[in-house]
């Protein structure tokens, strides 16, 4: 039998279906109480469009694994970070030509932080070739959580998820 955890680790986001929730640190907990389960997640951005249809899946995959009560919540705090995203998720945009945000220094930390003001971030590179030379088009693309990129060397046009 699938565990509840699995069903819901699982869960492609609808935005980026290369990659599941868990993937992306959009998936926070997992709790089985007495035949129930309940589901943390956090959006990648207060008012994220794709939240309806993330616990929508959620609720079907858990109903196909055998869990018919199902309880979604989601939090805001502490707000989601592009430091929450596994190597694995990093991998599979890459994969799908989509640039990641570039990996975080240190490890992410769940308690509420201050955030340090970054004026300057370093090259976004070309998931395709791997140059550092490229040049954002668009500030936005199909998602407001991504930009639009062109690689100067390769000329091949990419998407970039933003650093959050």
């Amino acid at each position: 039998m699938v565990t509840a955890y699995q069903a819901a680790a699982a869960v492609p986001d609808p935005e980026l279906p290369m990659v599941t929730i868990a993937d992306l640190g959009i998936l926070r907990e997992v709790r089985e109480d007495g035949g129930a389960v309940t589901v943390t997640i956090t959006p990648t951005y207060s008012g994220c469009p794709a939240m309806g249809e993330i616990a929508a899946s959620l609720r079907r995959e858990l109903g196909r694994a055998g869990y018919r009560r199902v309880d979604i919540r989601t939090v805001l705090s502490p707000p989601w970070t592009t430091a929450w995203i596994t190597p694995e998720g990093r991998r599979k945009l890459t994969a799908a030509g989509i640039a990641p945000p570039p990996e975080p220094a240190e490890p992410a930390c769940a308690a509420p932080a201050p955030v340090p003001v970054t004026l300057t971030r370093g090259p976004v590179r070309c998931p395709r070739c791997g140059s550092a030379s490229t040049r954002e088009t668009a500030r936005f693309s199909a998602t407001a959580c991504k930009a639009l990129y062109q690689c100067r060397s390769c000329l091949e046009p990419f998407e970039h998820v933003k650093e959050f």
